[in-house]
């Protein structure tokens, strides 16, 4: 199976590595290709972006294409939230998360702490965990009216789900709300990301996204492709088997892969 990880962060925005150091990292594990994705910019303050540093980030990734193009093929994207504000035809894919919600017209973060979410819960939604959760979906479906290549991190609202007990991700309640949200996306995007940052970060046991929603997507037809969301080089591949395994066992026999040529499916093998 080609290895290639789109989803990785690096100094440009939230990461701790330089490009070259990611690049670096890519061909000593045999990865055959890597994307950078550095937080897009967004109308109000965010803690993940650097604009200044945006003309340096697209020098750098050009640099790095020259330099290691010929041991490793190079992308240059942008992790984009709902709300993101720069033009998306400057990079060579799109991811689409969701981070934030719109709560009458206040802008709320859920991709925190435990704590803050659990305040964040009961400041807006009286303590009630799948009210969160029913408007987290609901804001992420509105991904399909942007340009989207891969939807991020689509369950990012279990984040913290299985050490807080903010709401039960084994519930039925709970899984139709995903499921509804999910169809809805994958109308108009048909690539989704299994994410295994969650990981390495201690966040969660195993990755996003969860064996019923993967099945859902192997029943409507989509694609899906491995990503380590990486902030860390030394997680560049974390959880990758896992990944391949949990795809395996829910059905799917191909993986999404990014060519110069757009998508293409290559055997899980």
């Amino acid at each position: 199976m080609k290895l290639q990880n789109l989803h990785t962060h690096s100094i440009y925005c939230d990461g701790k590595n330089t490009l070259e150091e990611m690049c670096q990292r890519a061909i000593e594990l045999s990865f055959d290709s890597i994307g950078f994705s550095r937080h897009a910019n967004m109308f109000y303050d965010s803690p993940f972006v650097k604009p200044h540093l945006i003309p340096e980030y697209f020098e750098k990734a050009k640099e790095m294409k020259e330099k290691y193009g010929d041991r490793l093929d190079i992308f240059c994207g942008a992790e984009f939230d709902l709300y993101s504000t720069e033009d998306t035809d400057l990079y060579d894919y799109i991811i689409t998360s969701v981070h934030y919600m719109d709560v009458d017209g206040e802008y709320v973060a859920f991709d925190r702490s435990a704590d803050e979410v659990k305040n964040m819960v009961d400041k807006y939604f009286g303590g009630d965990g799948l009210k969160f959760v029913k408007k987290a979906y609901e804001e992420s479906t509105k991904i399909g009216d942007f340009k989207t290549d891969i939807v991020g991190h689509f369950d990012l609202v279990t984040k913290h789900s299985e050490t807080t007990g903010i709401f039960d991700e084994n519930s039925k309640e709970y899984k139709a709300l995903a499921i509804e949200a999910l169809q809805a996306i994958a109308e108009k995007v048909r690539v989704f990301e299994i994410n295994t940052g969650c990981v390495p970060r201690g966040y969660r046991s195993s990755p996003y996204l969860a064996p019923f929603i993967i099945e859902e997507l192997k029943r409507l037809d989509c694609q899906v492709c491995i990503t380590s969301d990486c902030h860390d080089k030394s997680y560049f591949d974390v959880s990758y088997n896992e990944a391949k395994e949990r795809l395996i066992s829910c059905g799917f026999k191909n993986i999404a892969i990014l060519t110069k040529d757009g998508f293409k499916e290559e055997a899980i093998i």
